[in-house]
């Protein structure tokens, strides 16, 4: 087949994914999306002449652009724009899952400082301050008394952009200095890992310790419902463990998988392309 890759950046994740397409014979056309112009119309050979596309684009707003054009395009593209549209934007995540029914953690959105001021006042210290788009980590704030809370809200509301001024509220989860990392395919778990650190944030990006993770069932189950929530695709899934069970925090639509893969004993970019391969010949089998 042929495989369009949709990148800003060739980070180890992309290498391992390109490595086995190569492997196993498939053309690639890697698409620098910094440098490719869409236009409106489908004669876009780049992208057209794909049997499929893979959204590795660093950006969010890159990353829900080019699929939307993939989409007008009528060429699949993973994942697709209405799963990247959801999992770009914590809002949009928090109410698929409790929509669901999945145990996600208690959520408030305001939208002035004073509002968003008393929510946090609601939930008790600690609290969580997330922004409504982002990864790795960035921009969360631990907020651990009065003080530091109107400081933060203060600096958020004065930075401009409108983003900004939607508050995401989150009460604090006491977690064992860990959480947990599923990659799943159409909600089908490949690979887990947990990742701890002495840190409040135990993503891999701020230097947390990986381990592999088996997958009980009660973890697959709850996967499965996460990515069936959000439109399904290749997904990274991300659940705490609190003393009632398990709770699901956030879904991740480019996931990266390098840590994982160093981590299990899963071979994950063999996994990844045996399902884009099962997904390029379902599209063949449904077009006319």
């Amino acid at each position: 087949m042929r495989v369009g890759i949709l990148y800003s950046r060739i980070r180890k994740d992309e290498k391992l994914l390109l490595g086995e397409l190569r492997e196993r014979g498939h053309d690639v056309e890697k698409i620098d999306v910094r440098k490719h112009g869409f236009g409106l119309d489908d004669t876009d050979a780049a992208i057209a002449d794909c049997d499929l596309v893979v959204d590795r684009c660093l950006a969010t707003s890159r990353s829900k652009y080019a699929t939307e054009f993939c989409r007008h395009y009528d060429v699949p593209v993973v994942n697709s724009p209405d799963t990247a549209a959801v999992c770009a934007d914590k809002v949009r995540t928090s109410l698929a899952l409790d929509d669901a029914g999945l145990p996600t953690p208690d959520t408030t959105v305001a939208f002035t400082t004073e509002s968003a001021l008393e929510a946090v006042e609601s939930y008790g210290y600690p609290c969580v301050l997330k922004p409504v788009v982002g990864s790795w980590g960035r921009l969360m704030a631990k907020l651990d008394s009065r003080n530091a809370a109107e400081a933060v809200l203060e600096h958020k509301a004065t930075l401009g952009h409108y983003e900004h001024k939607v508050f995401y509220i989150q009460d604090f989860v006491e977690k064992p200095g860990r959480d947990i990392r599923v990659l799943a395919t159409d909600g089908e778990p490949v690979a887990a890992m947990t990742r701890s650190g002495d840190h409040w944030l135990t993503n891999a990006a701020k230097g947390a310790e990986t381990n592999s993770f088996e997958v009980d069932e009660e973890v697959a189950d709850l996967v499965e419902t996460a990515s069936d929530a959000v439109g399904g695709g290749l997904l990274g899934v991300d659940l705490m463990e609190t003393g009632d069970g398990y709770t699901v925090h956030e879904i991740n639509h480019t996931v990266e998988f390098k840590a994982l893969n160093d981590a299990s004993d899963v071979d994950v970019p063999a996994a990844v392309v045996d399902w884009l391969e099962d997904r390029a010949a379902a599209e063949v089998e449904v077009t006319p």
